[in-house]
């Protein structure tokens, strides 16, 4: 497991624990991990050899989400802080700092939604020559209806590996022997960045990343795989069967 998904688990447990119980109804902490991510892909800003992201995140929130993180928000604070900036570090984006989260609370907001603000800027180190310029302010606030936007999962989709089940929750899940593979593969015959499972619409498909030994399906090499329940393959030495299960 990756640090990426070992800090999502956390958030999600803390949800589930001791967040949860506050949280039912409000602002979900994993919500606000998934967003902060969307805004640091979103805000890139491409030198000639480095991409630069944000290293300032401002949350706003409305006063009754603000006050149900009362007793945590600093632990959360910190949970996200490292859950983005492991982020940058396996997407090799360019911090010009540590991350940065703030949160706020405006009254404009109802509960359930929320705000991010991201600004780049320069803290006292050393400028790199290409990187870009400070931001005297934020840019625009991003506003989130995280209570509207929450369905209830029907089914969960997953990949097992030699008896270990990884639920697929993102757009694209790296398979590989790179630590940093969202699921690592400790197989000699398996590039560092083999394949990706990806999303799209309601179904998953499975995409060769120029992988030295490809992918196979009953010994017959195939660059793409679309997903179905109990579809078993084979990376390097390796079989993974990918599943479809309605969520209990």
């Amino acid at each position: 497991m990756t640090v990426l998904r070992t800090i999502e688990s956390k958030l999600e447990a803390l949800f589930e624990g001791i967040f949860g119980r506050a949280f039912r109804a409000n602002v979900q902490p994993v919500e606000l991990a998934r967003k902060l991510v969307k805004e640091m892909d979103e805000h890139r800003n491409v030198s000639v050899s480095r991409v630069y992201v944000p290293n300032e995140y401002t949350i706003y929130l409305s006063p009754d989400d603000r006050k149900q993180f009362a007793d945590y928000e600093d632990s959360l604070r910190d949970e996200l802080q490292e859950y983005i900036a492991a982020h940058a570090r396996r997407e090799g984006y360019v911090l010009l700092s540590p991350p940065r989260v703030r949160f706020e609370t405006d009254a404009d907001l109802e509960l359930g939604m929320f705000g991010i603000a991201t600004r780049l800027t320069h803290t006292g180190r050393q400028k790199q020559p290409d990187a870009p310029a400070s931001q005297a302010a934020p840019g625009a606030t991003m506003i989130y209806n995280a209570a509207a936007a929450r369905p209830e999962p029907v089914e969960v989709a997953a990949v097992t590996v030699n008896g270990r089940s990884y639920e697929l929750e993102d757009e694209r899940t790296v398979i590989g022997r790179s630590k940093d593979a969202d699921i690592q593969l400790p197989d000699p015959n398996v590039s560092r960045r083999h394949a990706e499972v990806r999303r799209e619409g309601e179904g998953f498909v499975l995409v060769d990343l120029d992988s030295t030994n490809g992918i196979e399906v009953d010994g017959r090499r195939v660059r793409r795989l679309e997903l179905d329940d109990g579809t078993r393959f084979t990376i390097g030495s390796t079989e993974l069967v990918f599943s479809r299960e309605p969520r209990s």
